[in-house]
């Protein structure tokens, strides 16, 4: 049996009534916050271009783009809306995967799901099983593949897409391992445009590619379910022979569920996670020594070498560019006392009192451990004061990085209104709130991203 096989059956076999009850609590929380988010970027320029573009030609459809009373085809919802949801970088994250593992897999199956009657209960079935399978991929490649340069929310999502779809779709498990194989072939996403809005089209890309390739698979679309092992499979082309596990893909499904545990981290601010250590300790030293800008010397901040690879950007470029600067989080923490979405707006990068304090900011990689224990995601930040006064602050973990230190339910909540206020109005979005938080009891799916369109548009249809 192939690796796909394998994966396929025990796609197959994931259903609402054996989930426990702490994976059902944690996809509701990923679900809600994932929704919030892609309705917050829906109006990036990202989003637009790839809305503009995609439809080219098109005639419409039967699914949402959310934010909007816009419906178009399956598949480039599925595009579109992933490429909102990963817009302002504000998305969940796993330390499984590496990256974000909802953004590529909800938008494929919020397009899948309003073209037939699918209930909440199957909802967060077939999206815990595919955030599973992902993350299962993620075991066998992981850190290599990260650190190699592949963006694993795309190159390792696309598979989470392709099973949570496939299982939506109730494909026969032969069907779920071609869509896997064909997964597997669509893989892609480089690093190298993290700071762009290619990163956030990956996400697009790969929930689209997901969507994709279980339709094809369940039409009798055919490929080779050896495409993950083989000498020139995903495995050995992705990382190499030398520089994967395929045991640890298939080892322990659903022991624990891995939404549980490592399970879900949730952002707190709209930039790269990696930059969430150090912006914690250094709003803890705003808020405990009341720092201003004026009162800085110079600001040192030490974070894992892996995280520190793309998020040393000490002069910033761009919004999208700042998201990725460790230096220009910290200095907007010092200087706002917050980091929030409009800090990665416009020429909010271009801030004077921002721009002043930079020079004076220093981040580097922490020493290696002696032993790796596979805790890479805290910060140290030292700052030394213009009267000669030194202040440390140590974050082993930001808040929100998974089950063990959760965001708290009252700003898990305020971060939702605040994002799904962008695109729609103060009731509309209290009353979707209302909706994600009782999920499982929904009836059919299309309710919610019906619930989606701004009130003025529905009334004036």
């Amino acid at each position: 049996m192939t690796i796909a096989e394998a994966l396929a059956d025990r796609i197959a076999s994931v259903t609402f009534d054996r989930l426990p009850d702490d994976a059902v609590h944690w996809a509701k929380v990923a679900i809600l916050d994932t929704v919030g988010c892609t309705l917050a970027g829906a109006h990036e320029d990202c989003a637009r271009i790839i809305g503009q573009v995609a439809t080219i030609g098109s005639s419409g459809g039967d699914c949402l783009v959310f934010g909007s009373d816009r419906r178009v085809s399956p598949l480039d919802a599925a595009l579109i809306n992933g490429t909102a949801a990963h817009a302002l970088d504000y998305d969940d994250c796993s330390d499984t995967l590496g990256g974000h593992p909802s953004a590529p897999v909800l938008p494929a199956l919020f397009a899948l799901a309003e073209t037939r009657p699918v209930s909440g209960r199957d909802f967060l079935a077939s999206y815990v099983a595919g955030w599973e399978a992902e993350t299962r991929i993620a075991r066998g490649v992981n850190f290599h593949h990260y650190t190699k340069g592949w963006h694993p929310t795309a190159t390792l999502g696309v598979f989470g897409a392709a099973a949570a779809c496939s299982h939506m779709l109730g494909l026969q498990p032969t069907q779920t391992a071609r869509a896997l194989a064909l997964a597997a072939t669509f893989s892609s996403g480089l690093k190298a445009n993290f700071g762009t809005m290619t990163k956030p089209l990956h996400v697009g890309h790969a929930a689209r590619n997901g969507l994709l390739a279980a339709l094809l698979a369940a039409d009798g679309f055919t490929s080779s379910t050896d495409a993950i092992e083989h000498k020139q499979g995903f495995l050995h082309v992705f990382n190499g022979a030398g520089n994967f596990d395929a045991d640890a893909i298939l080892a322990d499904w659903g022991a624990p569920w891995d939404i549980v545990s490592p399970g879900v981290a949730i952002k707190q601010y709209p930039c790269c996670g990696s930059t969430h250590p150090a912006i914690d300790a250094t709003l803890m030293l705003v808020r405990d020594h009341d720092l201003t800008p004026a009162k800085v010397a110079r600001i040192e901040s030490w974070t894992h070498a892996r995280r520190l690879a793309h998020t040393n950007r000490p002069d910033p470029q761009s919004e999208l560019d700042a998201k990725f600067s460790v230096q220009y989080c910290m200095a907007r923490a010092v200087v706002s006392g917050r980091v929030s979405i409009e800090h990665f707006e416009g020429d909010s990068y271009r801030d004077p009192a921002v721009r002043a304090l930079l020079p004076r900011i220093v981040s580097e990689a922490q020493a290696p451990k002696a032993v790796d224990d596979g805790e890479h995601f805290g910060a140290d930040v030292k700052v030394t004061l213009t009267d000669g006064r030194v202040l440390t602050r140590s974050v082993p973990r930001p808040l929100g990085r998974g089950p063990t230190i959760p965001l708290p339910a009252e700003l898990l909540e305020v971060k939702f209104l605040n994002c799904a206020q962008r695109a729609l109005p103060v009731g509309s979005a209290r009353g979707l709130l209302g909706m994600l938080r009782g999920l499982e009891g929904m009836n059919r799916i299309r309710s919610l991203t019906d619930a989606m369109v701004p009130a003025e548009r529905m009334a004036a249809e």
